[in-house]
């Protein structure tokens, strides 16, 4: 009985252990299953997102190399302290319900506006001089026009259209690391535009020896021949100084791609012809001699990993020295006496508007609109070839690159943003989670927020009273691309706070160190 007892004990445990090597092979072939099946989906999402030999989001290796951004930089303190999530942060109800009740006495600064302007002088008076402020804006969000935030399909998307960070400015690169992590990211532009016998292509934007060569026919295969074909092409102004847009863009690309790419896209998003605008305009135009497809040439392009609005989360929330009340019209409160004492105001708003009462005419401006549509799989299946080109479209994308635009004037907007393409696209849709994609088509209105101020010799003759009125307006210091009338890039607007804090350090007042102008142009619609 005994060795009948030893036997069937041994007879069990080699049964459970056999059990137990089955099931740990088991789940060691469902792991290996598993991480296949979720490598087979990056990269399916890689081989469809607008990419190179670098990478998703990266120009070719001679161009990408320029980008002095070399994989992730900065530091998000509000991920290092164990926050996930991939969208923006709930924000307490006291900040949202836009009641101005309970507030201090007095702030050092009241702020109208939580856009980069704001945000920046806020955050610098703060954190060096102590200062307090109280942030108020009429939206719902912090951010201004840079907020962006994750859909309920998954996709990070920006609520006021794209936005893509780059600059020159090491002090601007150096400040904006502080409050995000960042990864390398070449812009390139696409556009859909006719060739000699009315077909359309996909062609880079600015144009390149490709453009050049798919839409006329050319073999330009080098820059000295790019730069011949240019000098064949150019038209000198009359005058010799260009004098308005039309004659800008003569004389630095040419009739022919002037037609295509630039008269009909300027009238769709100015509701003007080129010969209506100033020169300065086009004159931005960017003439490639090389295979340079980037949009932008400075040596920092970068995206913010875990979006821009996490930016301003990093640089406002947990600062106790600055106070933020949304859905707040400022004008209004101001009206009904509502607001806390404060020694300045800091204005960001449209200029304009805060001399409304002075009788003046309105400065022109140009807003966008966006048609967003969400497209599961088989919908995008199901789209005409004119739409969506499957032979160079990957699975569960509707177009090759992030951003292509559409010049002609047969067709209504300027161009489709396709969100699913970028890198900093939350983990979700990089696994290929996400298997339908959202695309924003972009239309200019004369109606709406204000994007982008109009850049005529009547506009800006006006705005040069209400920046006489500005200068005279004792306590309020006027800031930002609203106030300034011009439309600067996002570099460009916090260089421009970060100057007017150095005069504040420097000189005790919180005003410009240069003018508007002085900052370059912007790049304006894209």
């Amino acid at each position: 009985p005994e060795g009948q007892r030893v036997v069937g004990w041994f007879s069990m445990a080699s049964r459970n252990l056999l059990i137990g090597l089955g099931l740990s092979v088991g789940v060691a072939v469902a792991a290996v299953l598993w991480q296949r099946a979720k490598k087979r989906k990056e990269e399916e999402w890689e081989r469809g997102a607008f990419s190179s030999s670098v990478g998703v989001g990266r120009a070719e290796a001679t161009w990408a190399a320029k980008n002095q951004v070399k994989g992730v930089v900065g530091r998000d303190e509000i991920y290092n302290a164990g926050e996930r999530g991939e969208g923006p942060l709930q924000l307490p109800a006291e900040v949202l319900n836009g009641d101005l009740s309970g507030l201090e006495k007095k702030y050092d600064l009241v702020i109208v506006g939580a856009g980069l302007s704001g945000a920046v002088i806020a955050e610098r008076c703060s954190r060096e001089l102590g200062m307090t402020s109280l942030i108020l804006d009429v939206r719902d969000h912090i951010g201004g026009n840079c907020y962006d935030y994750i859909t309920k399909d998954g996709i990070r998307a920006s609520k006021y259209g794209a936005h893509l960070f780059h600059t020159k400015e090491v002090r601007v690169w150096e400040y904006v690391n502080r409050f995000s992590q960042w990864m390398p990211f070449d812009h390139r532009v696409k556009g859909r535009v006719p060739d000699t016998s009315g077909e359309k292509k996909l062609v880079p934007i600015p144009p390149v020896q490709e453009t050049v060569n798919t839409l006329f026919g050319e073999k330009i295969s080098n820059e000295e021949e790019m730069r011949a074909w240019y000098e064949t092409q150019r038209v000198k102004p009359p005058s010799g100084d260009a004098q308005n847009g039309e004659e800008a863009a003569l004389s630095r690309v040419g009739p022919e791609l002037y037609e295509k790419i630039f008269k009909h896209y300027t009238k769709k998003q100015w509701d003007k012809y080129p010969e209506e605008l100033d020169a300065s305009v086009l004159m931005r135009l960017p003439c490639r001699e090389t295979t340079d497809d980037r949009y932008f040439g400075d040596s920092h392009q970068a995206l913010p990993v875990r979006g821009y609005t996490r930016i301003f989360e990093n640089m406002l929330l947990s600062d106790p020295n600055i106070t933020i009340r949304l859905n707040v019209d400022f004008f209004q409160a101001r009206e009904q006496g509502l607001l806390p004492e404060y020694d300045m105001l800091v204005y960001t708003g449209p200029i304009d508007s805060y001399f409304s009462q002075q009788g003046m005419p309105k400065l022109e401006y140009r807003s966008l609109r966006f048609e967003e549509t969400y497209l599961e799989p088989e919908e995008l299946s199901a789209l005409p070839v004119e739409e969506r080109k499957t032979e160079t479209t990957g699975d569960g994308f509707f177009q090759e690159a992030m951003v292509v635009n559409y010049p002609s004037p047969d067709v209504k907007f300027t161009r489709i943003v396709e969100y699913k393409h970028v890198p900093n696209q939350p983990e979700a849709v990089k696994q290929g989670k996400v298997a339908g994609t959202l695309i924003a088509k972009e239309y200019s209105s004369a109606e709406g927020d204000p994007y982008y101020p109009v850049p005529n010799p009547d506009n800006r003759a006006l705005y040069e009273k209400y920046r006489a009125l500005a200068e005279k307006e004792e306590g309020v210091c006027f800031v930002g691309r609203l106030a300034s009338y011009k439309y600067f890039n996002m570099d460009q607007a916090i260089l421009n706070a970060l100057e007017f804090y150095d005069n504040l350090k420097e000189t005790g007042k919180l005003a410009p160190k240069r003018r508007p102008e002085d900052y370059g142009e912007g790049d304006g619609p894209k």
